[in-house]
């Protein structure tokens, strides 16, 4: 009966929730693609993990050059999807030239005349962020890109335990669109983590920028174990695990979290997306707490188990 159910409820309903991303005026599922696990398949793989995204009506779409071939396995779909979707690209290049290479080798790559939001990539150190909004760096040919109609949007991402710091300075230094960081119940084990997250949400939600939220289903790290899945974090498996932690995540004030980079994870966080329930206080604290990670992943934050 209960699967039964569940092939019901997939017939009837495969969309996602929409919010709002901040001041761009695009509505956002409450998941968006991020297509770093087609970067490492085949193309038919990718095709199908494609589709799949679409039938989730999925419309908002983030990428980088640093995700192996994935903009080649974007790149046949373009003309099909463009006009739907909201392409979100990256540079990790931190001076201006560099950075314009890249941008007009991701375009060529990715087969798009223009991206509607581009953000400065892995943005993880204090000399990260000077590099790139010093003059002469990175953050110059975004501004460029704007005023020539390449993107309409500036975004920062980054990862790491500095992140939510950095960005907080970011965005008192600059009018970034949007922000893209780490967030998970496993996570918000830290203390420390949890509260400069916590205050980089409350100074976004003032200034109206778009948040997005990355490793929605982190719990650890691999230390010297094989990694059996393609994230470079120890992510959660169990569908009921993936609902927990997917359900935390946008049970926060943030707008959508990128999916998962593994293709084979992929359908278990749809699935919990598509189900999502808005959490009480008490529910999430409980999430959090249940938290163990086997292995610490100190690059993201995520404390041993105690």
């Amino acid at each position: 009966m209960l699967a039964l159910f569940r092939t019901t409820l997939q017939l009837e309903r495969r969309y996602l929730q929409k919010r709002m991303l901040g001041k761009t005026g695009q509505e956002s599922t409450i998941v968006s693609f991020g297509t770093a696990g087609i970067g490492h398949v085949t193309q038919e793989v990718a095709n199908g993990t494609i589709e799949l995204v679409l039938q989730h009506e999925i419309n908002h779409i983030d990428i980088a050059p640093t995700y192996g071939e994935a903009m080649e396995r974007l790149n046949p779909w373009i003309p099909q999807i463009r006009d739907q979707i909201f392409l979100g690209g990256k540079t990790a290049k931190r001076t201006k030239h560099e950075a314009w290479d890249e941008i007009e080798d991701s375009r060529r790559r990715l087969g798009v005349d223009c991206f509607d939001l581009f953000q400065l990539h892995a943005v993880t150190t204090s000399e990260d962020l000077a590099k790139a909004t010093d003059p002469g760096g990175s953050l110059e040919a975004l501004i460029q890109m704007r005023d020539r109609g390449l993107t309409k949007f500036i975004g920062i991402t980054g990862h790491g335990p500095e992140a939510p710091r950095l960005q907080i300075k970011a965005l008192n230094s600059f009018d970034f669109d949007t922000i893209m960081f780490p967030i998970s119940a496993s996570i918000y084990r830290n203390s420390d983590y949890r509260r400069d997250a916590d205050a980089l949400i409350a100074l976004a939600h003032k200034k109206n920028v778009g948040i997005q939220t990355i490793k929605m289903i982190a719990r650890g790290g691999w230390g010297d174990r094989q990694p059996d899945c393609t994230t470079w974090y120890d992510p959660h498996r169990d569908q009921e695990e993936i609902d927990d932690a997917l359900w935390w995540v946008l049970s926060q004030p943030i707008h959508t979290a990128p999916s998962v980079g593994d293709v084979e994870l992929l359908p278990k966080v749809l699935d919990a997306a598509r189900r999502f329930q808005h959490l009480s206080k008490e529910q999430q604290e409980t999430i959090i707490t249940q938290q163990h990670p086997p292995i610490p992943e100190p690059n993201l934050g995520i404390l041993a188990a105690g």
